[in-house]
């Protein structure tokens, strides 16, 4: 039976401060990505902070170390992919919640214009370089250990499973976003296509999440059900809509 549809108040905007500021902080992580590919660890701080067209003083007020200022750009897209998630769909069809995950990770890796087709290629470079730079690679790992822990809540709610079985589905498909875009970055293929990140991020999701019948529940069943958990469903469903076109 349909629902009413769910109202929000959407959060405050951010102050022109903050908006600066943020500009002002992927800007320089742009450059310190380009920066880290192209010459790998032996880039410094104040060859990025130059390169930017900020200060010294300025680039150590935003970051901490010069791995740090990579992390505005890696955690742009993992953040909009977990908004993408949250956010009910369009569509008043109940979806199975592994079709949505599905759904919205495919849009998270599909660059929808140029911009966003260089930020991928960015993340590459910064991915080839990160076996000569240990801190780099941490920093990638932590980007992705918060990306999991984010999912927890929105994956709980949205399927109504238990604590441990929210935890397997979000680490799941936080390892799917990684894996898929450490193996496109391994080779050469351009960022859309069959061997983009975009398809390569449905195989491994499917792959990884096959054991986990809690995805197979209908988008938002929890509070349709008025925060109740029925039990699980049938995995036949969740199955055939995985094949659904997205």
């Amino acid at each position: 039976m349909p629902t009413a549809p769910r109202t929000t108040t959407p959060p405050p905007r951010p102050s022109l401060t903050e908006r600066r500021k943020a500009e002002t902080q992927l800007e320089i992580a742009r450059t310190a990505a380009a920066l880290f590919a192209e010459r790998g660890a032996a880039v410094t701080a104040d060859e990025i902070a130059r390169t930017s067209g900020v200060a010294l003083r300025t680039f150590y007020r935003y970051f901490r170390t010069k791995e740090d200022a990579v992390v505005p750009l890696l955690a742009g897209g993992v953040r909009q992919w977990i908004d993408d998630l949250a956010t009910p769909p369009a569509s008043p069809d109940a979806l199975p919640v592994r079709e949505v995950l599905e759904r919205a990770a495919h849009r998270a890796l599909t660059p929808a214009d140029e911009p966003a087709a260089e930020a991928l290629r960015r993340t590459r470079g910064l991915l080839r370089a990160m076996p000569g730079d240990p801190a780099l690679r941490a920093v990638w790992h932590r980007v992705h250990h918060d990306s999991e822990e984010a999912l927890r809540p929105v994956l709980a709610r949205l399927t109504g499973a238990d604590p441990s079985a929210a935890r397997l589905a979000a680490a799941a498909a936080n390892t799917a976003m990684r894996v898929a875009v450490e193996e496109w970055a391994a080779g050469d293929a351009a960022p859309d296509g069959p061997q983009g990140p975009a398809e390569l991020v449905v195989r491994t999701l499917r792959a990884l999440t096959a054991g986990l019948p809690e995805l197979d529940r209908a988008y938002g069943a929890k509070e349709r059900d008025g925060g109740e958990n029925p039990g699980r469903r049938g995995g036949g469903e969740g199955a055939a809509a995985g094949g659904r076109g997205r």
